[in-house]
């Protein structure tokens, strides 16, 4: 992991250095290219190699262990089709493009137009998709107690015999969709 206060010495020394559009040198760079160099940075890579943009930013992002959504005290980018910026582990927010070149200070990552955000999880993270942690020196619940045994269970009930007919009921043999026969006059 990477080391807060080499990444802020690099930061502090491009500062003031201006916006240029796909630059990616100390002397200048635009909002990916700093993002790109703090990624970068933060993952162990050269700080000007492996430059991308908002339009695969994603992408270069997951490849160098970020997750989605941010967290506190980690290292955050936020972006959206034409901007992104910075915000360090400490708190710290840093950009390129938001009022001239390379600067500390602003809004960071935690810009409202910002519709995407990741982080870089520090060593002893546990991944979102690990499972969940095992409890130790808890005492397991009791077992339930056992229920009976089938073998002494009684038997089943002997069949029903058949009831008589219901007093509407069509007689026995009648068809079910006729109806009964009207009583016969007197």
């Amino acid at each position: 992991m990477f080391v807060l206060a080499t990444l802020m010495t690099l930061i502090q020394q491009m500062s003031g250095t201006p916006y240029v559009t796909g630059g990616n040198s100390p002397a200048g760079t635009d909002c990916s290219g700093l993002a790109s160099l703090v990624s970068n940075l933060a993952t162990d890579r050269p700080a000007f190699g492996g430059r991308f943009n908002t339009g695969n930013e994603e992408s270069a992002l997951l490849a160098r262990g970020f997750k989605y959504g941010t967290a506190p005290g980690v290292l955050v980018i936020g972006w959206n089709g034409g901007h992104t910026a910075v915000t360090l582990p400490d708190g710290t927010p840093v950009s390129s493009g938001e009022g001239g070149g390379v600067r500390v200070g602003g809004a960071g990552a935690y810009q409202a137009q910002f519709s995407h955000h990741m982080y870089l999880p520090v060593d002893g993270d546990a991944p979102a998709d690990d499972p969940a942690p095992v409890l130790v020196n808890m005492l397991a619940p009791a077992p339930p107690p056992p229920g009976p045994d089938p073998a002494d269970a009684p038997p089943p009930p002997p069949p029903a015999p058949d009831a008589a007919p219901a007093p509407d009921a069509p007689p026995a043999g009648a068809p079910e969709n006729e109806a009964p026969a009207p009583p016969a006059a007197a």
